[in-house]
């Protein structure tokens, strides 16, 4: 061979080891992790100029396509070979770590961790070295769980996400699909159902959804149905419209004529980011989802969406830094005492998702790991109660049947009792008698005591409404109607538990009543403000007043579209005009308290009558002189417009971070979802 040749032969050689290379890094760029591995093992073998790259994005491609253990001895090898990107000594901690080489990822981490610049990754790293110090602990908690494998159910294929509804168990599913998700290198996902008893399942009547649901070029999966029946939320993705994971969102069908309708994209979902692992609060007024979206923790969150009075979905929320990590939250469920089971990355486990339980109690959130045999240093994920103490999980631990399998499982803990505490109330008016009855058609809206909204609801024709409440905790109501006066009224159950010690039962239910009284807005009706006490010949303010005039001022400041006289009247003992005198000076005493206190001036102004309108006039008993005695306020304005206003600002507060879907298939249609109603 001529030297010439030899050249030429080296050049072809070296360009098509770049153009393998590169190849690999479009497939990667598209999201084809499976497809990009295959030309990154190539380029290893045959390009020495990017072999440390090659080895890295080897190991990413692993990890991106949930095959974070396969991905250690890459990442090993791409620091050997001299890769100088930063996170390779925090991604490589993570594959050992998925391995059960807990001592070696914490050697990674401590001796790699003061050489890393971005503060990014280096505050990564030092999360991790911390959960990985609490591995011990958490290998040495005792379990009260027993979990086996529902080799019935399983395949080689995959299987996962379980959901249970009325006698069927859903599930996601990559079996009996010939088309190949590059991502992964599985087939498509479908949602499937069974007829089950519990944790035993008839096989013979495993079907997929309909088509209408699974689109031959679609991953679909994680499935939640409303306690009804009549509505589903569902994931659906990579149909190759657009790049990667974000092609992922929430999809949403109605059960109509015996068949599901044709799932419409939510308005909750974020084009720019996946969203998907849907699941219904027990009430099913409350959605949560998971999602990458700008302005979380980290990966991917746990967020919260509300339906309101109309069936509108919407104020979408981050569930906040107690639940979220700088790593990946998703999977959640709710189970029949309020609890929140999710799968975490980021808090403190064993190896990749663990199960962990967040309860609320006390306006603080308690997270709890659910030990061995829930979790391994595997993925331990998709949590579903069926019932209080059993349920199924996912997981691809070692010993199963398929790459993801579905597991049943039962809480053994002699001493569990489970108790669901419930507000519930009725929404009443007085009527032209003055006789209180119930009242329809009123928006209850329920707070917790930092102002965050829990949930609301229209009330029917009984008036009734109903929320869950947790222990040890304070909240308030706020109800409104058009021409009533929005009201106010708090709620407690601090010092109110019960003694689970106690309870003979393994579910009991504790259900608090209230009744929220709306006045009608009627111009110039008066309406006393009781308690309201001066000292003998004195217009100042108690402290006993004061507390009643707060009343006031609440009131004022939840019906902006009102203006007021507050008014002061005396007894009929005394000299006319010093009562008078008297009236007024208690009146603008008692209106420059409510001033003092935010409520703009103009709203409100003050009027003394002195004892020119006695309600009792021959008062003769000092009950009779005290009934006259009073201070009372009156509507005098009423702007309805403003009213309309607020009610719009409110609709658009409830729809904050609702975003309006990119339409990206011709199967896809505008947002619908407001149409569905959960009451």
């Amino acid at each position: 061979m001529s030297l010439r040749l030899f050249f030429l032969f080296l050049f072809l050689i070296t360009l098509n080891a770049c153009s393998v290379y590169k190849k690999a890094e479009k497939k990667f760029e598209k999201g084809e992790y499976d497809v990009a591995i295959d030309f990154y093992k190539k380029a290893i073998d045959e390009d020495d100029e990017h072999r440390a790259q090659a080895l890295f994005y080897t190991a990413e491609s692993y990890r991106l396509s949930n095959r974070l253990e396969i991905a250690a001895p890459y990442y090993k090898s791409a620091i050997d070979a001299g890769m100088t990107t930063q996170e390779v000594y925090y991604y490589y901690a993570r594959s050992l770590k998925a391995n059960g080489n807990y001592d070696e990822a914490r050697r990674v981490l401590e001796v790699n961790m003061l050489d890393v610049a971005q503060d990014e990754i280096r505050d990564l790293m030092r999360d991790e070295l911390e959960n990985l110090d609490n591995i011990n602990e958490i290998l040495e908690d005792s379990s009260l769980y027993t979990a086996n494998n529902l080799r019935a159910l399983n395949t080689k294929a995959a299987e996962y996400a379980p959901f249970y509804h009325d006698g069927f168990l859903y599930f996601t599913s990559t079996r009996n699909n010939d088309r190949i998700y590059k991502a992964t290198g599985d087939g498509f996902s479908d949602i499937y159902k069974i007829k089950t008893q519990g944790a035993r399942v008839d096989t013979t009547t495993t079907e997929k959804l309909p088509a209408v649901i699974n689109w031959p070029n679609a991953n679909e999966g994680s499935v939640a149905i409303s306690s009804d029946g009549r509505t589903m939320v569902f994931a659906k993705g990579n149909t190759g419209k657009r790049k990667g994971a974000n092609d992922v969102n929430l999809y949403i069908t109605r059960y109509r004529n015996k068949r599901w309708s044709e799932p419409q994209l939510m308005a909750i979902n974020d084009p720019n980011a996946w969203n998907s692992t849907p699941a219904f609060s027990s009430d099913n007024r409350t959605l949560y989802f998971s999602s990458t979206r700008e302005g979380g923790f980290g990966g991917a969150d746990i967020y919260s969406a509300t339906a309101n009075s109309r069936g509108r979905w919407g104020n979408v929320r981050n569930l906040g830094p107690k639940i979220n990590t700088a790593e990946d939250e998703m999977f959640p469920s709710t189970s029949q005492d309020g609890k929140l089971y999710f799968s975490s990355n980021g808090h403190p486990g064993l190896g990749k998702l663990d199960l962990f339980t967040a309860e609320r109690k006390g306006g603080k959130i308690n997270i709890t790991h659910l030990g061995a045999p829930m979790n391994s240093n595997k993925d331990d994920f998709a949590l579903f109660l069926y019932a209080p103490d059993r349920g199924f999980f996912s997981s691809d631990r070692e010993g199963g049947v398929g790459r993801d399998d579905i597991y049943t499982f039962k809480n053994e803990d002699p001493n569990l009792k489970i108790v669901n505490y419930f507000l519930a109330g009725t929404t009443t008016t007085h009527n032209q008698d003055d006789k209180e009855v119930i009242l329809p058609g009123a928006q209850v809206r329920f707070y917790s005591s930092d102002s965050v909204l829990i949930g609301e609801v229209l009330t029917g024709q009984d008036g009734k409404f109903n929320f869950r409440v947790s222990e040890e905790e304070d909240y308030f109501i706020i109800a409104d109607k058009a021409d009533y006066f929005t009201t106010r009224k708090l709620f407690s159950t601090k010092g109110k538990s019960l003694d689970k010690s106690k309870l003979s039962e393994l579910v009991t239910n504790k259900t608090f009543e209230t009744n929220i009284l709306l006045e009608e807005i009627i111009l110039d009706k008066a309406f006393e403000l009781e308690n309201i006490y001066y000292d003998f010949d004195s217009a100042n303010i108690r402290v006993d007043a004061a507390k009643e005039l707060d009343k006031l001022v609440t009131i004022l400041a939840d019906n902006p579209p009102i203006k007021i006289e507050l008014s002061s009247h005396t007894d009929s003992r005394g000299e006319p005009s010093y009562n008078l005198d008297l009236s007024k000076r208690r009146a603008e005493s008692a209106v420059a308290y409510i001033i003092s206190q935010g409520i703009d001036p103009t709203r409100i102004k003050a009027k003394g009558y002195g004892e020119s309108r006695l309600i009792i006039k021959d008062a003769k008993t000092e009950e009779e002189h005290e009934t006259n005695r009073r201070t009372e306020f009156k509507v005098t304005e009423y702007d309805k417009e403003i009213a309309r206003q607020i009610r719009e600002a409110e609709d658009a507060l409830f729809k904050r971070n609702t975003l309006e879907v990119e339409i990206v298939n011709e199967k896809e249609t505008p947002v619908k979802d407001d149409e569905f109603d959960f009451n």
